[in-house]
């Protein structure tokens, strides 16, 4: 069942966090379901400019809409991820999306709100929810490339602002994380008082973590011993979900490390069958693999287990 963010973020709020998991391809659907049953957890599939683009918008949809047909228990949104305003308003139009992102948080403050505003007044039309972004990320995410030197948190005391001027109906807030691979060094981590500090200007108000990839060691080590080249590789600890969660994050992005998992699971597998020419078999080891890995990423979210409650609360 295709639901709204806002049907799961008024049932999350201040308890859990729902996974965003960006997906490319017919495995890694069928692995995210399959995951999300299994832990019997709500969760949102993130698609990016890239992955509409990676085949065709129209195949990627299809294949979601089938999974939503093979596994009716589940519930989940259909999220685009870091969209422009062109982008936006081609999703908006679509009549398949229940929610867009609209990021454009390189733009100065005032031109932020004015995008995000007019995507808003689109969007809200067909009854369709936007998360909007304050301050920058840093690291890079297919189309968005930030260095660290231009990276910078959100300000908070420009949230409440920015999100009443701009009527988003979540906001994704700069606090440390940063997309792909290498998001740390050192003792660096995530800056919980700038958090509680938006919380306090935004009280009840769904805040959103990107680029929050837990990089597992074990997954660096083993792509690594098969012929990977991934050295300084360090993501968020995913021990700290549930502090955020507390703090107002209901939405939690995930995508590098569905990326480690099949590179992991496609270079052991070829090395270790180097005969093999059939893509179904490796295939089917990664759908396997994914959903465990699902499962696991939910306990951390706290998502795990409130299926059967969030479908009563939406019926």
């Amino acid at each position: 069942m295709i639901v709204t963010t806002k049907d799961l973020f008024k049932a999350a709020y201040g308890k859990y966090a729902i996974g965003a998991y960006n997906i490319n391809n017919l495995e890694q659907t069928m692995g995210l379901f399959r995951g999300n049953i299994e832990s019997q957890s709500p969760f949102i599939i993130q698609i990016s400019k890239g992955a509409r683009s990676y085949s065709d918008k129209r195949m990627l949809e299809g294949i979601i809409r089938a999974a939503d047909e093979i596994f009716p228990q589940a519930i989940f949104a259909v999220h685009l991820d870091h969209g422009d305003e062109k982008t936006c308003y081609d999703c908006i139009e679509s009549g398949f999306y229940s929610s867009v992102m609209i990021d454009a948080s390189h733009e100065s403050f005032d031109e932020n709100i004015a995008i995000t505003k007019r995507v808003v007044d689109a969007a809200h039309a067909r009854n369709i929810v936007v998360e909007a972004e304050l301050g920058q990320l840093g690291g890079v995410e297919e189309h968005v490339s930030v260095d660290e030197a231009n990276a910078k948190l959100t300000d908070p005391r420009q949230a409440r602002e920015f999100v009443e001027r701009s009527g988003c109906d979540s906001l994704a807030c700069a606090i440390g994380t940063s997309h792909g691979a290498f998001k740390f060094s050192g003792s660096q981590g995530l800056h919980f008082d700038v958090l509680a500090d938006i919380q306090k200007q935004l009280p009840g108000f769904p805040l959103v973590m990107h680029g929050s990839s837990s990089v597992p060691q074990d997954e660096v080590a083993r792509i690594n011993a098969a012929g990977g080249n991934l050295k300084g590789a360090k993501g968020v600890d995913d021990n700290q979900f549930r502090q955020a969660a507390l703090l107002g994050v209901t939405k939690i992005n995930i995508d590098t490390d569905g990326r480690l998992v099949w590179t992991r699971v496609h270079r052991e597998y070829f090395r270790d069958f180097p005969e093999n020419f059939d893509l179904r078999p490796v295939g089917k080891v990664f759908m396997d693999e994914y959903a465990h890995f699902i499962a696991a990423k939910n306990v951390k979210l706290g998502s795990a287990g409130h299926l059967a409650e969030l479908a009563k609360l939406i019926s």
